[in-house]
């Protein structure tokens, strides 16, 4: 049987580990790493885009990063409770012709007892901001952990 700790039930201590090891998962870019967190029948809300099941969830993760290049995503806990964890979230990212975005968001999580994924809902909104107001600068890949969050962004 596969199993992602931490598992639930969460604890804060528990949720906050949950809520990086996902941050940092998909600032790998790696869809195929990243559908391993997912159960094989993960059911995905991504803005009006459905996921049935965890090959979808990731051909859904291929399509976003050929689409949104040099992404670098923050998340930050919410709230947290029994098997569920609801996020908020920001990442920087521009398109083939060099505009540069800041996409918001707020995830729903809802998780097996082995920590996969069963539920994911996010509502996301996207805000063109200017090349020089850019705040996630770090190489890509995992952010650094003295890079600030978003509470200390301002975000």
């Amino acid at each position: 049987m596969e199993t992602r700790p931490p598992l639930p039930p969460f604890t804060l201590e528990t949720a906050i580990q949950k809520v990086r090891l996902a941050e940092d998962a998909w600032n790998t870019r790696d869809a195929a790493k990243v559908a391993l967190a997912y159960t094989p029948d993960t059911k995905w809300r991504n803005r009006a885009e459905f996921a049935n099941n965890r090959a979808e969830a990731q051909a859904f993760l291929e399509r976003k990063w050929n689409k949104e290049l040099d992404y670098r995503l923050i998340k930050e806990l919410w709230l947290f409770g029994e098997n569920r964890i609801a996020v908020r979230y920001a990442y920087e990212w521009h398109d083939d012709a060099g505009n540069w975005f800041r996409s918001y968001g707020n995830e729903n999580w809802e998780f097996e007892a082995n920590g996969l994924m069963q539920r994911r809902f996010a509502c996301i909104n996207d805000m063109p901001i200017k090349e020089s107001e850019r705040q996630f600068h770090w190489p890509l890949g995992r952010r650094p952990d003295g890079h600030p969050g978003l509470s200390q962004l301002g975000l």
